[in-house]
């Protein structure tokens, strides 16, 4: 990254970052409401970000995930017996059935969800035409084929959660790896209720000023990057605009930087050189993102690549197993209640506390997008409808 972008991103996030650093540690007894956004792409190629490896070798890295992550994870469970969960982004440009299918087998079976990724306009910048097909079409596929997303009440869209790939959430990184200035409003108008992309990578030119916040976007959502300003969500007022920016924590760590500049912020990144850790722990504490008037409730976004084989010893190796158990085992004396939740969990959980829930947070997982994969299928005379839930028309 040369100075000049170094310099560009400090002057951003630098002040803000700087400040939930210093404020006091988590004292207090809380819940901790955590949630790992998995770019889940089984194609990656660590070599070379353009390539894909072979469909075989997807299929493999599918099936050993599928096998493997449960019996890293079921033995520690959080307050509500609830193992930690994945929300697997899966991207809608790179869609197989065949891959999706076994995904989907694994969530279903109480491993995580599925939700939507999407990497475009990276050759050339994308239209807001096939930005909207892109997504209805594989809105469509996840919910009706392979019973994955969510349904709200009254609604007869599928619902979802968001993530976008390489960070450029509408057009926010000069036009490169997007292209689309209106996609907020193509996710609203598409059935998403949150985007889960925020923070970038560190010194991502798309990384916006406004940090360690949920919030609905207060710009209108037709506008290029239109999530840059925004009203921290609050007990007592309920949403109007969907869908909700749902950040993870960005702060200095200035222990860390003054060893290895590399480390001066801590964004929530899972990675190989930065796994999990107690120390880490502390500062997504110290973020503080919460809604206003619930301050007892923290909400921890984390993201990581789960199927970049590079990466495989933080997201499910032996650091990853030691932080766990430290977590679980520890959580009473550092004064945590614990809640293991998917991104479509947490949202309900924020929106929950907006309408003035209080309490024990885990019951408001399904408070208001249900899982589809819950509801009953259709059935005509002795032919079933396959994958289609009650109260959505297709």
């Amino acid at each position: 990254m040369s100075l000049k972008k170094k310099l560009v991103y400090a002057s951003k996030i630098l002040p803000g970052a700087s400040l939930r650093a210093l404020s006091p540690s988590v004292s207090d007894r809380v819940h901790l409401i955590i949630a790992m956004a998995d770019h889940f792409e089984p194609a990656i190629d660590p070599g070379d970000g353009q390539s894909r490896v072979p469909r075989s070798e997807q299929e493999s890295r599918l099936e050993w995930w599928s096998h493997e992550y449960p019996k890293v994870v079921e033995r520690w469970r959080d307050h509500d017996g609830r193992p930690f969960l994945h929300t697997h982004f899966y991207p809608a440009e790179q869609y197989d059935e065949g891959l999706v299918e076994l995904l989907a087998n694994h969530c279903h079976g109480g491993w995580g969800e599925v939700e939507v990724h999407l990497h475009h306009g990276t050759e050339r910048p994308d239209t807001a035409n096939n930005t909207q097909r892109l997504l209805s079409e594989f809105r469509d596929r996840l919910a009706f084929r392979h019973r994955c997303l969510a349904i709200e009440p009254g609604c007869n869209l599928p619902r979802y959660a968001f993530v976008h790939g390489n960070f450029a959430l509408a057009n926010s990184a000069g036009g490169n790896d997007c292209g689309v200035d209106s996609e907020l409003q193509i996710l609203a108008d598409t059935g998403c209720y949150a985007d889960f992309t925020l923070p970038t990578g560190v010194g991502h030119r798309a990384q916006i000023r406004k940090i360690n916040s949920v919030y609905e976007c207060a710009l209108p959502l037709d506008r290029p990057v239109a999530h840059r300003e925004g009203t921290d969500l609050a007990a007592g007022r309920r949403p109007q605009k969907l869908p909700l920016i749902v950040q993870g924590p960005l702060l200095a760590d200035f222990r860390r930087g003054l060893r290895s500049p590399q480390f001066l912020f801590e964004s929530g990144a899972v990675i190989r050189p930065n796994p999990m850790s107690l120390y880490r722990l502390r500062l997504w504490k110290r973020a503080r993102i919460t809604v206003a008037g619930r301050p007892d409730w923290l909400f921890i976004k984390l993201h990581c690549h789960g199927m970049d084989p590079t990466q495989k010893d933080a997201v499910i190796g032996e650091p990853f197993r030691k932080f766990l158990e430290q977590l679980v085992t520890g959580a009473a004396e550092r004064k945590e209640t614990l809640h293991f939740v998917s991104a479509r969990e947490m949202t309900n959980i924020l929106l929950a506390a907006c309408d003035g829930r209080d309490g024990h947070p885990g019951e408001y997982r399904d408070y208001r997008f249900k899982r589809i994969s819950d509801q009953p299928v259709v059935r005509t005379g002795v032919t079933e409808i396959s994958h289609v839930p009650v109260g959505l028309k297709h």
